[in-house]
């Protein structure tokens, strides 16, 4: 049995899906956070679905602060762990690191939920300071 090949579509596409623009697929590609599928002839990037659920993961790490090092880390981490060619020894520094990656990023919820509150409450204040007397 064939399977079908696999659906690619171009940049334009993923930004639409991502909503990353095209300027930021090629700077995560620049960085090897990511690798298009595949090219057209004329040398226009293809991606899979794939592609775009790395893209997807990695969208909210930047607006935690996670840096471009960071973020390969853990990109590296779940491709270890997806895989069935790793050793035990790098599978158990994978998952370190993915742990490693959910507490940080369970600080930084927290940082930002308080950072939210004290916003709250000076809109609070400022709402109370245009009270008329």
């Amino acid at each position: 049995m064939t399977h079908p090949p696999e659906q690619v579509v171009h940049i334009g596409e993923v930004a639409e899906r991502t909503g990353l623009s095209h300027r930021t697929i090629r700077y995560y590609e620049e960085m090897g956070l990511i690798t298009p599928s595949g090219r057209t002839e004329g040398g226009f990037r293809l991606y899979a679905d794939d592609d775009i659920d790395r893209l997807l993961l990695i969208k909210p790490m930047k607006p935690l602060g996670f840096t471009i090092e960071q973020i390969r880390d853990l990109l590296t981490a779940l491709d270890i762990l997806d895989g069935t060619d790793s050793t035990a020894e790098q599978r158990a520094g994978a998952r370190a690191v993915v742990s490693q990656t959910h507490t940080s990023t369970r600080t930084r919820i927290t940082e930002l939920k308080e950072a939210t509150a004290r916003a709250e409450a000076f809109t609070r204040r400022l709402a109370q300071e245009m009270q008329p007397d």
